[in-house]
């Protein structure tokens, strides 16, 4: 069987690569570069817990002491705080790292790892595909040709392959514009993020009517101005004397010392592809979308496009073909950016619209920045991650079904599991190897030895069950998990999202919902294939 082939080295392709790697499936990675990441600490990445921690698990690295996990976030108004947010359990601070200290983690797990080549100087020059596999041909130093058995586009937002696939991808031009500073200095709040909207001290320049500080370790800060409608260039000095004013404003009126690190600007455009998938070739990050105002985070769903790919055709690469499984790819992930793209066009015209008697309504500056504190915390419509609850892989009608704390098609609780070998492991880091997950709720297990409980009550029933499931499933057993009675029954996919919860043992609705998850019945004629190839070798 061919490789996958991923072109483009950027933080989702390397992600992708490394993904479809832990679950056996080679990838070739084509880098139109030099195989080095450029050092910018102006380009930085907010992560929500559960992408930070699909990188963590990829790469083993604790990127919490890479990048800063803040301790709180402050929206403020003039010279008022709106809103303030603590971080903790119940509330998960998201990570801000810089991004080429996260390509240079994946570049390095990617290294050590032996089913992933990685092909600089590689430029994609044309793709061709028929129904055994896909040939890229790339031009440059190393230009030659590749076979594989899918390609992905990680390409960025000018992809070559959505060109040669002649996709469209229609949206908006510079939704907004920052100034973007990155710098040295201690400011008057250690570990928090900061939102501060219409600032007293607005002198230099255009008006700067939003500013936000996220820090990074070391006493780094990026910090971002909103920058007018228009195309105003943004001068040294201007950007310089921002930056001096703002820091004088934060610290009581005097510039406090400060080293400057990088500068930039940061134009936002809003863009969704028509297609993510044609044949044997996929879509995925800047390639297929683009969003990121009002706080929200693209390189965030990039990632989420990744760890959505990487099991759907890691099970295509193993088994035959799935093609309910790898269209579902983009019913769920472009459904879920297309909206977050509609809730932002909504929102877009209240915030940024001006003053008018809207600045005169009571409660009216409360509700703008709760829509902000959602886009750069990653919650409500404009920044939660997406729920494939209409997914075509969402099983119907299991007379069993119960509600549990987690909707269908969301992200799991974070909870404490006991595998099968007897450890005690975080439910997460079960994840992206390829297997259904399966989660009995059993209060009281965590107290006793396994082997006191793994062949009592109703543990030998759900064990035959799970063996019997049409994909290959782990066991797992917690005893809690939030809004699940006892004896509840968890279905988990390989990337996290709930399948269903089930009241008890029920072997047929059990087996009802793994096979909706795969897609439907195997191909029998793909089986039969893969039986024949295993059995030749």
């Amino acid at each position: 069987m061919d490789p996958v082939i991923v072109v483009g080295a950027g933080p989702v392709g390397l992600t992708l690569a490394l993904a479809l790697a832990r679950q056996e499936v080679p990838t070739i990675v084509l880098d139109e570069g030099p195989g080095k990441e450029e050092s910018r600490p102006a380009r930085t990445v907010v992560l929500r817990e559960d992408t930070a921690a699909l990188l963590e698990r990829l790469t083993g690295v604790p990127l919490a002491r890479e990048g800063s996990q803040w301790a709180a976030w402050r929206s403020v108004r003039r010279k008022q705080v709106m809103r303030e947010v603590t971080f903790g359990d119940d509330e998960p601070a998201p990570l801000h790292i810089a991004q080429h200290v996260l390509t240079g983690a994946l570049r390095e797990a990617l290294a050590a790892e032996r089913l992933v080549q990685i092909a600089v100087d590689s430029r994609l020059d044309s793709v061709e595909q028929e129904a055994s596999g896909v040939t890229a041909h790339t031009r440059g130093p190393q230009g030659t040709w590749w076979r594989g058995s899918h390609l992905v586009g990680c390409d960025g937002p000018r992809s070559t392959v959505r060109k040669l696939l002649d996709i469209r991808f229609p949206g908006r031009t510079a939704v907004e514009r920052h100034a973007v500073a990155t710098l040295r200095a201690e400011l008057p709040w250690p570990d928090e993020a900061l939102l501060h909207r219409m600032p007293p001290w607005r002198t230099s320049g255009p008006s700067a009517g939003e500013v936000t500080a996220r820090p990074l370790p070391d006493d780094v800060w990026r910090l971002d101005w909103l920058l007018p409608p228009g195309k105003d260039l943004v001068t040294p000095e201007v950007l310089l004397a921002r930056v001096r004013e703002t820091l004088a404003g934060w610290s009581g009126g005097s510039t406090p010392p400060y080293e400057l690190l990088d500068t930039g600007v940061h134009t936002v455009h809003h863009r969704l592809a028509r297609r993510w998938r044609v044949g044997r070739v996929f879509l995925a990050g800047d390639a297929a979308h683009l969003l990121g105002a009002l706080g929200t985070q693209g390189l965030d769903e990039g990632l989420r496009d990744a760890g959505n790919l990487a099991w759907k055709l890691a099970l295509a690469w193993h088994h035959g073909p799935h093609d309910a499984l790898l269209d579902s790819y983009q019913a769920e992930r472009r459904g879920s950016v297309a909206a977050r793209l509609r809730a932002a066009d909504q929102v877009l015209p209240l915030l940024r619209g001006g003053g008018g008697l809207r600045a005169y309504v009571p409660g009216t500056a409360r509700g703008h920045d709760a829509l902000l504190t959602d886009g750069h915390l990653g919650r409500g419509a404009l920044g939660a991650p997406g729920v494939y609850d209409v997914s075509p892989l969402a099983p119907r009608h299991l007379e069993a079904e119960v509600p549990v704390g987690t909707a269908p098609g969301a992200q799991v609780t974070d909870v404490r599991v006991t595998a099968e070998d007897g450890s005690f492991v975080r439910l997460r880091d079960r994840l992206g190897r390829g297997a259904l997950l399966v989660v009995l709720i059993a209060p009281g297990t965590g107290v006793w030895d396994r082997k006191h409980w793994v062949s009592a009550g109703i543990m030998p029933r759900l064990a035959a069950a799970v063996a019997a499931l049409p994909h290959r499933a782990e066991l797992l057993v917690a005893e809690s998990y939030p809004g699940a009675a006892a004896h509840t029954v968890l279905l988990v996919r390989p990337d996290g999202h709930l399948v269903t919860a089930l009241s008890g043992v029920r072997p047929a609705d059990l087996y009802a919902a793994a096979e909706a998850t795969l897609g439907g019945p195997a191909p029998v004629e793909a089986e039969a294939e893969a039986t024949a190839g295993s059995a030749a070798q």
